[in-house]
């Protein structure tokens, strides 16, 4: 287990770890934000370096905590679930494993919280379908 990550690995980590399960999402970060708020994409890989390599949870695990939080926070995190959804896809996460996550959601967030997160799921698995 290793839960200290330096701030020179956290940067490399996070980017390995980002663009393995999101490519290109700093920089479509930066595109988008970097203007407004410079740096924020490198500090949002540098955190994900921090925080998904510290051995404790497994990456799948870490990707079924993201999406039932983000589940449960409701609709509005429509677009960061879809990202979470394809990532814990390419992590080799079965959309049963990913719904049922959703569907435990429904006792924490709600029922209409659980259906947009499911309606955010199937587009993803849609587009899987589609490629």
């Amino acid at each position: 287990m290793n839960t200290d990550v330096s701030h020179m690995d956290a940067y490399a980590k996070g980017k390995s770890f980002t663009e393995a399960t999101n490519p290109g999402m700093e920089e479509a970060l930066a595109a988008r934000y970097d203007a407004l708020l410079p740096g924020l994409s490198r500090d949002l890989v540098e955190m994900n370096g921090r925080i998904y390599p510290r051995g404790v949870l497994d990456e799948k695990t870490r990707e079924l905590l993201t999406i039932s939080a983000l589940t449960a926070l409701g609709g509005q995190t429509a677009p960061q679930l879809k990202i979470h959804v394809a990532a814990a896809r390419k992590l080799g996460l079965s959309r049963e494993e990913i719904c049922e996550a959703i569907y435990q959601m429904s006792l924490y967030g709600g029922m209409p919280a659980m259906f947009n997160a499911l309606n955010a799921a199937m587009n993803v698995f849609e587009t899987e379908e589609a490629v």
